[in-house]
């Protein structure tokens, strides 16, 4: 195809012609065009065309401080001009990656009790954190002499990043049926996910006991010598922000331990304040062996990712070091001083401003308004939350907890609805869920104005819905 190099062409027709978007049906994308967004503030942001949108996603769960934060510019542009870039490879080191490290560290033992936690690997996303985490749980059992304890087991519904390794992880199958996944020694368990998948008459501790039963028959049935790690977001996300059902987490962690397997806790997206604690890990009590982070690690002003890792697995590393020789994984821009510059300003403004806290508080005041407003919808089943992670999800019939039929997908039709509406929500891909998580600055005023929003666009496209659920 021949292409207008000349660039007599607006920004968005340059942007139909030359690019190829993530995670987009590229149908709708040639049909409808791109939404050019050219600035923010704030939890807002403002279109090429000078229209402003409610950020009620926070990006993509990321920005955590907010659109705009003249400090981050200022540490960026002082890192740039004192060194710009320096590699992390052959003990190559810089300050701002040393404290960063030092940092991440210092929250997780004081703030979380997991001074088990020892050591900090950089990279770039939480995509190519957990590919690093896959490396790391086979270069450990490598060097612990049992070769076999290789399988991973994840849950349907959890999102991991969308590498290959990482994209296995992940428990959606629109992420897999393109590109030939899951990889083997990838085991996908149940969603734990209470109000979709009870079975009737089921309370919620039968469930756990069913879904615990399930882990077991698992390892009992691959062999506890071949399975070498459980993943899990404390809540997932992606999936439709669903938290795990009572007494889950302590009795899989219990099992865990009891045949020798790691236990991986992704908190790219609740880490850094979004659950009303600094991390789930803390606010679930959860004793991971690694620990994945992204996003409000920087909140998004640089792309930065963390797996930290537990001193049992760093003994592991360091004993068999001087055989084995480097430890061979890593990444060009691991340790970026950039990054590790806007992550550490990032982190203080956290502190500085009582972020963690405000999540927590405007958080359980974003829930009780939205259920207040719309939890008596006819189409509305559930109105969920943790801190600024919250989610909608819609039923075909509000009694029986029917779901809307496949393919029909009610939550696009409200997001559509709610950016005509000056909104931005995120409609999930698996289930029939809207979900919400606003930068972690967000005042109450603006909580109302999104319930406010919110209610509009649902009463605008409730004919839709109707339509759908006959």
């Amino acid at each position: 195809m021949s292409i207008d190099f000349a660039h007599n062409q607006s920004i968005a027709e340059m942007d139909l012609e030359r690019v190829l978007h993530p995670a987009t049906s590229i149908a709708d994308h040639l049909k409808n065009g791109p939404l050019m967004i050219e600035g923010g503030k704030g939890v807002f942001l403002r279109d090429m065309d000078g229209k402003e949108y409610l950020d009620a996603f926070a990006g993509l769960w990321c920005m955590n401080i907010g659109y705009g934060r003249e400090e981050i510019a200022d540490a960026a542009a002082d890192a740039i001009r004192r060194i710009g870039f320096s590699h992390t490879f052959a003990s190559q080191s810089n300050e701002p990656h040393v404290r960063l490290a030092d940092q991440v560290l210092r929250l997780f033992h004081e703030t979380a009790g997991a001074d088990h936690l020892s050591k900090v690997f950089f990279g770039c996303s939480g995509s190519d954190a957990n590919e690093t985490n896959i490396k790391i749980v086979r270069h450990y059992n490598n060097l612990r002499g049992q070769p076999k304890k290789k399988k991973i087991l994840s849950r349907q519904g959890a999102y991991h990043g969308l590498t290959t390794g990482s994209a296995s992880l992940t428990g959606i199958e629109l992420y897999h049926k393109a590109f030939d996944l899951p990889i083997d020694g990838v085991l996908h368990l149940s969603c734990p996910h209470y109000f979709r998948f009870g079975e009737a008459g089921e309370t919620e501790e039968q469930y756990t006991d069913r879904l615990i039963a399930e882990l077991e028959d698992v390892i009992a049935r691959e062999g506890p010598e071949t399975v070498a790690a459980f993943i899990a977001e404390p809540v997932i996300g992606t999936g439709g922000v669903l938290l795990a059902p009572k007494g889950y987490y302590d009795r899989v962690q219990k099992i865990l331990k009891a045949h020798d397997i790691l236990f991986i806790a992704d908190e790219v997206i609740t880490g850094f304040g979004r659950t009303g604690q600094w991390f789930a890990t803390g606010t679930l009590n959860l004793k991971p062996d690694i620990v994945t982070l992204a996003k409000g690690l920087t909140s998004a002003y640089f792309p930065v990712s963390a797996s930290v890792i537990s001193d049992d697995i760093w003994q592991v590393l360091k004993s068999a070091s001087p055989e084995m020789g480097p430890f061979a994984h890593g990444y060009t821009y691991s340790g970026h001083p950039v990054g590790a510059a806007i992550g550490l300003v990032n982190i203080d403004i956290i502190m500085r401003e009582n972020l963690v806290e405000n999540s927590g508080e405007i958080g359980t005041y974003l829930l009780k308004t939205l259920r207040a407003r719309i939890g008596d919808h006819p189409f509305v089943g559930e109105v969920r939350g943790l801190g600024l992670m919250l989610a909608v999800e819609y039923v075909a019939d509000k009694e029986s907890r029917k779901p809307f039929a496949p393919g029909t997908a009610p939550q696009k039709l409200v997001a559509v609805k709610g950016i005509e509406n000056g909104l931005f929500v995120r409609p999930m891909p698996f289930g029939d869920v809207t979900g919400f998580a606003p930068p972690l600055v967000l005042s109450k005023a603006e909580a109302d104005e999104i319930v406010d929003r919110y209610a509009k666009t649902l009463d605008a496209v409730t004919p839709e819905l109707e339509a759908l659920g006959k």
